[in-house]
Parts: structure tokens; sequence; C-alpha cells
């Protein structure tokens, strides 16, 4: 059953497997085990940056298609559900028309990338997209009508879905039974869903022809595949799982504005969680959007811990400043590739085989 369910994709390493299950767990108990509102924010957080990053991994790491636009499909999930919700009011119909207008407009737009661009080398693909990109963001600045400019949109969900909606009148283990916890297990739900059928996909015969792009795109093509369709069609299917993601986002902040979705660092730190957790695996999405979120919230707090503990000495406490966390972050993510230059997960099912070879 399990096997199924994973799409015959099993993690194929016992502490890949531990770590899959602790994580899934802990996403799943988190507003019991860690009451408060920073670490639910963490987990909703960790939770769309695994969509938004396994819908990237769709591209770069099945197709071996570089795109920096992934994030203008990103952005326009956020704003559709947001520019809905401010239009029509807060109700199940306005997010429901919001995320249908989001994947259409995703759909043409990815479908117009991919039927124009698809046919160059990679590296002008690369640069085109990433030229639609910026066009887009700076669109989404300026038209302040429809989008908010710079200061963005604010807006109401459902009332099933907000803070102020009781459904205990005691807090349940320590957390309140109420419309933000109705919120958080409903994208937990979306989530585990979404990365389901994004590993259905990377299993199926569709799937393994994207694998073989990726390997030989003129061998493929030798052998009677249309590989810029085929391109194209992945190119699709990764942007609307990341306009998707981008719902869920707005869904989460009721909030939407371009430095939230659109910026060009979104984009770099989604290439750094596919590298950590390992290119061409949906597993290593998940594990490293959890390696990354969690150091970019609380590396801060444990510099803080260390500088007290260092407090007086004349080099080291200046080197834990918590000022100093993105030097820190950096150095963390340097070690990280170098010591694992297949990703986490490429690493563990190494080691993994390589102990069952041996033994």
């Amino acid at each position: 059953m399990l096997k199924r369910l994973l799409s015959h994709d099993l993690p194929r390493s016992p502490m890949l497997a531990l770590l899959l299950v602790a994580i899934v767990l802990g996403l799943a108990l988190t507003p019991f085990i860690f009451p408060g509102t920073k670490a639910l924010n963490v987990s909703a957080k960790i939770m769309i940056f695994i969509v938004l990053v396994a819908s990237f991994d769709l591209l770069l790491g099945y197709t071996g298609i570089v795109s920096f636009a992934h994030t203008m499909f990103f952005g326009i999930g956020a704003y559709g559900v947001a520019i809905a919700s401010t239009r029509l009011g807060p109700t199940w119909g306005a997010i429901a028309l919001g995320v249908a207008a989001a994947l259409v407009c995703s759909l043409l737009l990815s479908l117009l990338i991919g039927a124009f661009s698809l046919r160059v080398k990679a590296i002008f693909f690369a640069m085109i997209t990433l030229a639609v990109a910026s066009a887009f963001l700076n669109l989404a600045s300026q038209l302040s009508e429809l989008t908010g400019g710079e200061d963005g949109l604010n807006f109401k969900v459902p009332e099933a879905l907000q803070p102020g909606t009781q459904y205990w009148p005691e807090p349940f283990f320590g957390a309140s039974i109420d419309g933000r916890l109705l919120s958080y297990y409903g994208l937990f739900i979306v989530t585990v869903l979404l990365v389901l059928t994004m590993l259905r996909i990377v299993n199926s015969p569709f799937g393994r022809v994207l694998q073989a792009i990726r390997e030989n795109d003129f061998r493929a093509e030798a052998i009677g595949y249309r590989t810029v369709v085929y391109r194209t069609l992945g190119n699709v299917l990764s942007a609307l799982f990341a306009t998707l993601a981008g719902c869920l986002l707005a869904l989460w902040l009721r909030y939407q504005g371009p430095d939230t979705s659109l910026s060009f660092e979104i984009m770099l730190d989604i290439l750094l969680i596919v590298v950590i957790g390992g290119m061409g695996t949906i597993y290593g999405a998940v594990i490293g959007s959890v390696l990354f979120v969690i150091a970019q919230n609380y590396l801060q707090d444990l510099l803080k811990l260390a500088g007290s503990a260092l407090e007086g000495v004349p080099v080291l406490s200046q080197l834990v400043s918590p000022d100093r966390w993105l030097l820190w972050l950096g150095i963390l993510f340097v070690l990280s590739v170098y010591h694992f230059p297949t990703g986490v997960v490429g690493r563990l099912r190494a080691k993994a085989a390589a102990r069952k070879a041996g033994g």
C-alpha cells in the first residue's frame, strides 16, 4: 500500500526513511508540540517551500531545464487569490475563482514561454526566463490599482479560516482549536497531496521520458520522442504546481506583495534548496526545505545564545554576533554542498547502496 502511495519510489535508505517520517510527523504535530505563532509560521513556510521547490525540481532535476521565471508563477498564484479576495470579498467562491484564474494565466504563459524559448540553447532559455520574470516583477509593482503596488494587498479569508473563529472553547494540548489551526491542517493536507501527485508524475512513463531527455536529448529525439513537446509539458506542469504553492502562500499570509513571492532572493533560495536536498528527487525538496527554512529562522536565535556564552571573548564574540547570521548561513551551505555534492538524499542513498553491496 505504501509502495503504491509513493508511486514505487521508496526512499531506498533507512536513514532517509526515518528523516521523512520524522518530518511528516513533526509538521503534522507542530501546533501541539511547539505551540506559538513563530513555530506555526515556520512549519507553514516549510510546507509551501516543499511544494515550490519540488515543482522547480520537475523542471531542473528531472528535465534538465534551468529557468529563472519560477517565482513569477509563484507570484501569479498568490496574486490570483489576493486580487479575487480583495475584489469579491472573503468567500470560498472568490478563492476558487482566484486559483482558477491564476492557473489559467500560468498555463498560457508557460505554454508561450515553452513554445518560443525551449528550442534555443539552455543558457539563452535561462536568460529569456530571467527577463520575463523581471518584467513581471516591475509590472506587479507599477499596476498599483490592481496589485496594490509596492504596498501589496491585504485581504480577509473566509470566516471558517479566521483566527477569531473558535471551534473548541478550551485549548487542546496547548493549541487553540480555531480557524488558524484549520488553515494549517488544510495546508498540510494539500501539501501532502501535491507532493504525492508530483511523485506520481516523475515515476510515470511521462516522467521517464523527461529523465531521458535530461540525460541525452539527442538520443531521446532519435528514438522518436518529440523533445520540445515533452519539455514544454514539463515546463507547464512545473508552472502549475508553483502557482498552487503561491495560492497556499497567499491564503496563509492573507497578504501578497512583490517582495513576498516575486523577489529574485526567493529564486536563489529555491536553487540552494534543490542543491542541498538533491536534484532529481522529490524527497530532496522535502529535506532541503526543512533544513533551509529552519536555518533561516532559528540560526539568529542560536547565535544569540552563543554570543551570550562567549561574551567578553574579543574575537569570537564578534564572529557569533546575531548580526552576522547571514555569514554563518552562507558558510553552512558551502559546507553542505562540499560534503554532499549530490545533495543529502543522494548521499544517503549512495551510502545505503554501498552498505548493501558490501554486506
